[in-house]
This record gives structure tokens, sequence and C-alpha cells, in this order.
């Protein structure tokens, strides 16, 4: 099997290809404005079956927002149409092209109208090679989910990790400071050992997913423990952060690289 992060161009959040022997699945989808070129850099990363062409088998989305879910339509449909699934608190929103809980009005566009299949908690996915588990992690959104490949213990995280030294918003649509909190324990359960998070390089090694995660978590618990609050300190989101920007920054050990395999 091959794990492929094309890292997010612009605002769109990290794309994820598992390429395994019988089946190829893509997670999350970036926005529409380079899903065209997204088409691309995902089909030279996947199996292709000799018998019919057919690339991609599905896409799976961690979540509602534009950033994640804008260029799934458009995907799935130069694949031949290819069932996209999403936390069923999320299927009307995206069925209607809802441009608000989406977000997709803050980045002054449009969000398609998507059909979708529900995923819940525990739902499986056969690569052949490997298997990718459905697990709910709320938080950011209701309808947040992350997908993990157990054998080699990669979890693709959603908005709910944005990245290593930025933690979640809550206070968008569907938002939740104590499900953030029961996610991040979530995902330590989990023990993976390599984190594609939403937005830049994937986090590897237990001991720094660890320290990431810790950190995270300890900040959401300060927060409930001020009344829900984020620090007067720390800057005002922009208009299209899904996330927060610490201050002091917190560490980014990690490097960005193109084509991240894992």
């Amino acid at each position: 099997m091959r794990i492929i992060r094309l890292p997010g161009i612009h605002h769109d959040a990290n794309c994820v290809v598992f390429s395994g022997t019988d089946s190829n699945i893509l997670v999350d989808a970036g926005t529409t404005w380079y899903q065209m070129l997204q088409v691309e850099r995902i089909s030279g990363h996947l199996n292709k079956s000799e018998e019919t062409n057919q690339s991609l088998d599905r896409i799976l989305l961690t979540c509602r927002r534009y950033p994640f879910a804008g260029g799934a339509k458009h995907i799935s449909e130069e694949n031949g149409k290819v069932p996209i699934h999403i936390h069923q608190d999320a299927i009307s929103v995206l069925e209607t092209g809802d441009f608000y809980s989406t977000w997709a009005n803050r980045y002054d566009s449009d969000m398609p109208s998507t059909e979708c299949e529900p995923i819940s908690q525990g739902d499986s996915f056969d690569l052949g090679d490997g298997e990718i588990v459905a697990i709910s992690l709320p938080g950011h959104c209701s309808d947040g989910m992350g997908y993990f490949e157990k054998e080699r213990g990669v979890l693709v995280s959603g908005p709910v990790l944005p990245r290593a030294d930025s933690p979640s918003r809550w206070d968008m649509p569907g938002g939740s400071l104590p499900d953030l909190v029961s996610s991040l324990e979530t995902i330590i359960d989990l023990s993976p050992r390599s984190i594609v998070p939403a937005r830049g390089p994937t986090i590897k090694g237990y001991d720094r997913i660890s320290e990431v995660l810790n950190q995270h978590l300890t900040f959401y618990e300060e927060c409930l423990d001020n009344d829900g609050n984020a620090p007067r300190s720390w800057p005002r989101p922009a208009r299209t952060a899904y996330f927060l920007t610490s201050e002091p920054p917190w560490p980014l050990l990690e490097k960005e690289k193109s084509g991240d395999k894992k």
C-alpha cells in the first residue's frame, strides 16, 4: 500500500491518497479553487484497474468545511461519480450547498450541491492490503471524522488537529470545546504512529505525537477553565481560518515536503 499526502494549496486542506492492492480511497478534497489540478495530482498516485481503468473508488470527508469538502463533487464526477462519504450531520448541508455552515462564504465562494452517503464510527473500508476505519472526532464541528489505517498506524485527523502548532477553533457552526477535549483523548488512545493534520506536514513518531497532542489537550482544558475562551493575548483569527494562531508560537518541528509519503 501507498499512503500519499498531497499538501494543501493555499486554503485547501491536505488530501490523502490510500492506494491499496484492491481499492483506492481519497480522504478530503480541498476547495473548488484548484479542483481540476487536484484531479491530476490524485490520478498519478492511484493503482488503476486494467479491466476498467477505474482509479478512485470513493472519497471520505473529515468534515463539511469548504477547505475539506469543496472539491469533492468535481473529483467524484471526474472519476465516474464515485461515492462521497461524510458524517450524517453534514449530509443535508452538502446536498443543499449550504455556504454558511460550510464556511464557503468566508472564501467568497459557492459550495457545490454534493450528494453524499453517511458514515459512522467504526465503519471500515477494505483496501486489499490494509483497512481504513472511521473514527468520530467532533469538536470543530459535530460531523468531524478521522480515518485510521491501523496496521500502519496512520491517522488523518481532519480539522480537530489543524496543524502541530495550531489548535482548532470551536466558535464556528457546530463547534464544541468539550468535544474537542474528548476527541483529543480519543486520538491519544489510538496511539497512532503518524498523524496527517488538516494542514501542514505529517506529525511522526510516538514521542512527537504525544508532545503535540498533550499541548493541544492542555490548551483546551485551560480554555474550559477560562469559561470556554481562548487567551486574550492570542491574535484574532482571520475570516477564513478554522484554526487559532498561538502566542507565543508553539514549536513546529515538521518540514513541508511535496508528495509526502507516509
